[in-house]
């Protein structure tokens, strides 16, 4: 089997901030149906989290020994959570994805690497 890490990208603090209860619990029964479809599907969830809004962010620069509060970059898109997914079957797995990607979130499907694939 192959790890993936599926990556939710968009807005985050829409969660947070623009965003009714009403609109928020519909979403989070998506994220339920995305995840009941991975088991369904054959594909094992390993890992995951939602991260809170990115203002909670603290960042250390590369290069420096500063930290600063906020994301590392300056943009409207940043990852809201993450999942770890196990699976045989790529191409069902981005299948699945359009689950969330129909809340309005962009969603990114990234291959790990595998110890052996690092130098000794």
């Amino acid at each position: 089997m192959t790890e993936y890490v599926v990556l939710i990208i968009g807005d985050a603090n829409r969660w947070w901030t623009s965003m009714s209860m009403t609109e928020r619990k519909e979403a989070y029964a998506e994220y339920t149906r995305f995840g009941q479809q991975l088991a369904e599907r054959g594909h094992k969830v390993t890992g995951g989290a939602e991260l809170k809004a990115s203002t909670e962010a603290r960042t250390v620069q590369p290069g420096s020994l500063d930290i600063t509060e906020g994301p590392y970059t300056e943009s409207a898109e940043q990852v809201g959570g993450f999942y770890q997914v196990e699976t045989d079957d790529l191409d069902d797995l981005l299948e699945c994805c359009k689950i969330i990607a129909g809340l309005g979130d962009a969603v990114q499907v990234v291959p790990t690497v595998f110890a052996a694939e690092r130098p000794s």
